[in-house]
């Protein structure tokens, strides 16, 4: 029989035990749901139905799955589940892809203030194109914005970002035409660099004056407010990251993406090659190379490989993907409704001219 592919949940199985014993009292109820739920994962612990054949009568066993966001084998199924869904609301428009990243500063103290950091970077991203997009000097238009938080690089270290779904237009301020932005183009990147910038740093020192946020070990500091103001005045400076992608090619090609992308997990079964005596090893992608020469191997103590996985788990509760403007959730029937009108209408209109 051919061997099984190797998964993250051999890894949990063969070392989690050991692991947890070696971390006990430093690990959240959530990791240790998540490493319990992958461990148990299709397997007899979950329970299962038998299917047999009517024909030969031979019988299978169908284990249950877990169902846990974070677990590698669960989110192919859930994704096309989601993929079903959205795929009416896809308009007949050129879509961007753009990406906003908090720089490391900030992800180091993100890691133990989560669910306020994450949200201030969902906040912070959709305000930046609304405002932006709003603007007549760019677009002039109410656009809708998909969200996708990932917290992790390809070396599974604590990279946290939002990729940004966008449709190359809106609808007009006074909600009668639809306006396009240019073929190809759709927002200035470093005017939404600065102003994301500028949005985050306000919404975290408002955080910061709200007691929300807390720090730890060499950070400890930074719960004083002068050392906290200090501490942001450099990030003022910087050039914050906004990446901006060639437009799809066409609806199809977004619904690719999305699937690939909205229910990914720190890493995927597919990308690990080997577990042996010298820990982990796994494919990742140096994104500072071009080519070929980007593909690479790392391997990492198992302790290391079960550490960096865990740094990914999201606070309870907290929803990884998130629909603004025209897409969000109470208005987004009657705002798709609109929208499809009117680009019927100056559909029309261009093709009597």
């Amino acid at each position: 029989m051919a061997r099984t592919a190797l998964e993250v949940a051999d890894i949990f199985r063969a070392h989690g035990p050991a692991w947890r014993d070696a971390q006990a009292g430093r690990l959240s109820l959530g990791q240790l749901k998540v490493m319990s739920a992958i461990e148990q994962c299709r397997s007899a612990a979950l329970g299962g139905h038998l299917l047999q054949c009517p024909a030969c009568d031979h019988t299978q066993i169908a284990y249950n799955s877990c169902r846990n966001r974070h677990c590698p084998k669960c989110q192919s199924s859930a994704a096309r589940r989601w993929l079903e869904a959205r795929q009416a609301d896809l308009l007949p428009v050129e879509y961007y892809h753009l990406v906003f990243t908090l720089p490391a500063p900030i992800s180091d103290i993100a890691f133990y203030n989560k669910a306020v950091i994450y949200h201030l970077l969902f906040q912070s991203a959709a305000e930046t194109l609304r405002t932006i997009a709003a603007d007549p000097k760019h677009l002039g238009a109410r656009i809708g914005t998909t969200l996708v938080l990932h917290t992790w690089g390809s070396a599974m270290t604590h990279h946290p970002h939002v990729h940004g779904i966008v449709p190359g237009g809106g609808l007009s301020l006074d909600g009668q035409q639809w306006v396009a932005c240019r073929p190809g183009f759709f927002l200035p990147v470093r005017v939404l660099s600065r102003r994301f910038r500028h949005v985050f740093l306000e919404k975290l020192g408002e955080a910061h004056r709200a007691g929300k946020l807390q720090f730890f070990g060499e950070h400890q500091g930074l719960a004083e407010a002068k050392r906290f103001a200090d501490w942001l005045q450099p990030l003022r400076q910087l050039e914050w990251v906004v990446y901006a992608k060639r437009p799809f090619a066409g609806p199809e090609a977004v619904l690719a993406y999305l699937a690939r992308y909205t229910h990914r997990v720190a890493i995927a079964n597919r990308r690990l090659i080997a577990l042996d005596e010298r820990g982990v090893t796994f494919k990742w992608k140096d994104y500072r190379r071009k080519g070929r020469a980007r593909y690479k191997r790392m391997t990492l103590t198992v302790d290391e490989f079960i550490r960096r996985f865990l740094l990914h788990v999201l606070p309870a509760g907290l929803h990884r993907i998130r629909h603004y403007g025209l897409f969000a959730n109470t208005t987004r029937k009657d705002s798709l409704a609109q929208a499809r009108e009117l680009l019927m209408n100056d559909k029309a209109g261009k093709t009597v001219d």
